[in-house]
């Protein structure tokens, strides 16, 4: 009575188990494809909204939050760049950061 097939370990429902893996992984791409620009745009827009919100006091717009946003503004000087020139603005607008 030595039986070496052990129901958990079936070869055939682990084929099975990885194609349906891998099909609902294709589906979920195809399905999501089509926002992914969408979604793009609004994460680089509440993106560009946090960032307004962190250098605003800097920019001379009274921020009631600037206290809290203070700290993360040494993390966010490298993607300031590339902000500011999305926002439309030629030049840094913070007189004592030059970034171009």
């Amino acid at each position: 009575m030595n039986d070496d097939h052990d129901p958990g370990h079936d070869p055939r429902l682990e084929r099975i188990r990885a194609w349906l893996s891998q099909a609902r992984f294709f589906a979920e791409e195809v399905y999501s494809s089509r926002y992914r620009g969408a979604i793009a745009r609004a994460r680089r827009d509440e993106d560009d909204l946090f960032m307004l919100l962190v250098f605003s006091e800097m920019m001379g717009v009274p921020n009631p939050a600037a206290y809290y946003t203070l700290e993360l503004q040494p993390l966010l000087l490298e993607r300031f760049h590339d902000w500011h020139r999305r926002m439309g603005m030629e030049r840094s607008p913070l007189d004592h950061f030059k970034c171009c």
